[in-house]
């Protein structure tokens, strides 16, 4: 009886560290909220960014600041 309960011990106390969370999803950084997004991927976000869809030309000379086609 003894030796039973000891395996059962044992075999729990390994076991115990295999078990996964199924929310073991990364949390979301503070602070990236609605504004912060980056549309070119140059890793400024769009709410500091002065050229917010890459095209070269600066968003307050862009006619169209969200569009990198015109």
């Amino acid at each position: 009886m003894k030796k039973t309960l000891a395996v059962l011990l044992a075999a729990s106390a390994v076991l115990a560290g295999c078990v996964v969370a199924p929310y073991d999803r990364p949390a979301p950084r503070p602070g990236y909220g609605h504004g912060y997004g980056d549309r070119d991927r140059d890793g400024v976000p769009n709410r500091y960014d002065r050229d917010r869809d890459g095209d070269g030309v600066p968003n307050r000379y862009d006619r169209s600041p969200n569009n990198p086609y015109r």
